[in-house]
């Protein structure tokens, strides 16, 4: 009797961190981490959070769920399921105006997360033309930021993607980049506009061939003191 009744405490006990697991994910406004989950709930083990997190996340993929949660940037957030994306749209569009980007924005951006670090010359030597408008637009909607400075004559800036850029696309780290093809899906859906066939010679042309970024492209920022 009492050990059922101790098994009975102990599930209330996991439902109830499940709970709480769920409700910290949801108000957070970017991916919160384990650490952070862990000092929110005062004195619960670090393993029983992990589990309930996971459970939580199992859960959620149940049938006539309409959300998940993901690991993204190194912590976890809450989106919608992909098969309701175009209604949550459709009605995101209804309440307040769509975040969009010109054509030449959506080229340098894609430009910048294939080729970083990157730099400016190297951007406008890609795209074949001037830049500098569409970088600061990019750096004033926090998609990219600096990363040092290229060591060699005039020692130009170089740029990077930011974590607001990994966030903004669903992915858990610059090694989870897809091919262009599909980065291209993310870009019509994040942004709404379609992206033009590429012609030979065109900034997506070039990307296509780009090597993957490498791991030191994820380091921490370099501050250039510009």
């Amino acid at each position: 009797m009492e050990e059922a009744i101790r098994e009975e405490q102990t599930m209330e006990q996991n439902r109830q961190l499940q709970a709480a697991v769920e409700a910290i994910v949801y108000v957070a406004e970017e991916p919160v981490t384990l650490d952070q989950i862990v000092a929110a709930l005062q004195g619960a083990d670090r393993n029983d959070v992990l589990r309930a997190l996971a459970a939580v996340q199992q859960d959620c993929q149940r049938e006539g769920r309409g959300i998940e949660i993901v690991e993204v940037a190194g912590g976890y957030k809450m989106f919608t399921k992909a098969e309701h994306h175009e209604s949550v749209r459709r009605f995101v569009k209804s309440l307040t105006p769509p975040l969009r980007l010109s054509m030449a924005a959506l080229e340098t951006l894609a430009t910048i997360a294939y080729r970083q670090p990157v730099t400016l010359p190297e951007i406008q030597a890609i795209r074949g033309v001037h830049g500098a408008g569409v970088v600061k637009t990019l750096l004033e909607r926090k998609l990219i930021t600096t990363a040092g400075r290229k060591n060699v004559l005039g020692r130009p800036i170089l740029y990077k993607t930011t974590r607001d850029f990994l966030i903004q696309f669903g992915l858990s780290s610059l090694q989870d980049l897809p091919s262009m093809e599909e980065f291209e899906e993310l870009l019509k859906a994040s942004f709404g506009e379609p992206l033009p066939v590429a012609q030979p010679g065109s900034a997506k042309a070039e990307v296509v061939g780009a090597p993957a970024p490498s791991s030191s492209a994820s380091s921490p920022d370099d501050t250039d003191g510009a």
